[in-house]
């Protein structure tokens, strides 16, 4: 059998169990397309092929050994790559920064931990900015990571090695995590799926900032997303707050329609005055409107209840400055200047102001999801303000320029990592004078992940866009 490294992870799963493809001949296609791929668009930072190809070895005997391929995980043989946040045992873990120890992990995060379980080969370690903190991965440590859609031009981030991997079919599905946007940024970018769960609906090792950051993955297709979440969220007895394991499958929540005459609302201005909205990101949200109003649900013209975006940010900002907290240094001058300057600012920051900026963002948020709830099924925004801004677009302005020009990319998605909602975004745009993709962001109340997928199941067909591929990997 050929692969095709456009492949989406679940049909390679299924290709494995049929006996039609060695878990070996699956991971030498990525490595191969790594080494190929790899200099020109940065995507991996940590390479272990001899791991990589010792996990697939082990993964084809399995199948051979299995008396049932029903027996084999979900996912056996299907490669993935790791965002480099969180640790893989005996791998380093960079955090994206000059400064942070190289010690190698003494034990896999959860998270990982339940992709192991589930039968991935990991493939190595993805690019990420410093800590997570902007949207664009452009740094002393990593390099530049680069869209291949046009190497001129950002693929997003924080998770952005992870959207060029799967992009660029250098991976099936990519393991991403979100705390302002990092898993839909990116999948905007770079023309994938990208879905940030419900707060705690997928737990690790610790609470990350507030519950503002979760797990997840990046993928080509809904039900890859689906299948994927059915892997990562169960309930987990020794996190801080864990729900149960949910009653049924996602992925085969998807053979069911959503209900019709979803109450469905649109946001296309942005939440912070100041910020233009591309027309392009305007035009696709326009376009699964109608799509959704074909489909038989309502539009409704309701406004949803945002705070000042003043008081929002400032209580946002107080939170986020302590994002590197517990991230081991072993050269702190080597931090980059806007995260020296977070560092900074949280530590001058008093537990009471503290306190008190958490509580803003609970009171913030109840306000936003109960006018939610009583206004709207399903929200539609873009996923960024622009396009995929050009490579350096964030120099000049001082130390915090990283981040505040990078407004324009977040303004949309970090506004539910503060709500805890869940939020997709689907590439169903395509801007035809640059030629670069447009996701759309589809938001629900919390804990309905499994509306969210079901209409973007619908709008996958409806607005199809599986055979789209990049200039760069093609």
């Amino acid at each position: 059998m050929t692969i095709d490294p456009f492949t989406p992870a679940l049909d390679l799963a299924a290709a494995i169990r049929r006996r039609e493809v060695s878990p070996v001949e699956v991971a030498d296609c990525y490595l191969d397309r790594i080494d190929a791929l790899d200099p020109t668009l940065d995507a991996f930072c940590h390479r272990a092929d001899e791991d990589v190809r010792k996990a697939a070895s082990a993964a084809a005997d399995a199948v051979v050994r299995a008396d049932s391929v029903d027996d084999l995980p979900p996912f056996h043989g299907v490669p993935l790559p790791v965002k480099d946040l969180v640790h893989v045992a005996g791998w380093p873990t960079s955090y994206g920064s000059a400064g942070a120890s190289r010690t190698p992990a003494d034990a896999s995060s959860p998270v990982v931990q339940r992709f192991l379980e589930a039968g991935f080969v990991l493939l190595g370690k993805t690019t990420t900015s410093e800590f997570g903190a902007v949207p664009f991965t452009e740094n002393e440590t990593l390099g530049i990571t680069r869209n291949p859609w046009d190497p001129d031009r950002t693929p997003g981030g924080s998770s952005s090695g992870a959207g060029v991997a799967v992009a660029a079919g250098m991976a099936p599905i990519a393991h991403a995590e979100d705390g302002g946007g990092s898993i839909r940024v990116p999948a905007s970018c770079t023309g994938l799926v990208g879905l940030k769960p419900t707060r705690g609906r997928i737990t690790n090792g610790t609470v990350l900032v507030e519950g503002f950051a979760t797990s997840g993955v990046v993928t080509r297709t809904v039900a890859d997303t689906a299948a994927a979440l059915d892997v990562l969220a169960r309930h987990d007895p020794g996190a801080w707050w864990s729900p149960p394991t949910p009653w049924g499958s996602f992925r085969l929540s998807m053979r069911t329609p959503a209900p019709r005459g979803l109450r469905v609302g649109a946001l296309t201005g942005s939440p912070i005055e100041g910020i233009d909205v591309d027309p392009a990101c305007v035009a696709a949200v326009s376009a699964i409107l109608r799509a959704l109003e074909s489909a038989g649900h309502c539009p409704v013209d309701q406004t949803l209840p945002l705070p000042p975006a003043e008081e929002l940010l400032g209580a946002f900002t107080t939170i986020w400055n302590i994002g590197a907290a517990g991230i081991p240094l072993a050269d702190p001058d080597r931090v980059e200047p806007h995260n020296r300057v977070l560092r900074e600012e949280a530590r001058a920051t008093d537990s009471w102001t503290y306190a008190e900026a958490v509580q803003h963002t609970q009171v913030f948020s109840r306000r936003i999801v109960e006018g939610f709830v009583a206004g709207f099924d399903l929200l539609v925004t873009p996923t960024m303000a622009c396009l995929p801004p050009p490579v350096g677009f964030w120099r000049g302005g001082g130390a915090l320029s990283p981040l505040l020009n990078s407004y324009p990319m977040a303004v949309f998605t970090s506004l539910f990592n503060v709500t805890g909602m869940p939020a997709i975004s689907v590439p169903v745009g395509f801007d035809e004078a640059t030629g670069l993709p447009v996701g759309v962001q589809l938001v629900a109340a919390p804990w309905r992940e499994d509306l969210l997928l079901q209409v973007a199941g619908l709008l996958e067909v409806e607005l199809p866009w599986a055979g789209r591929r990049p200039p760069v990997g093609v």
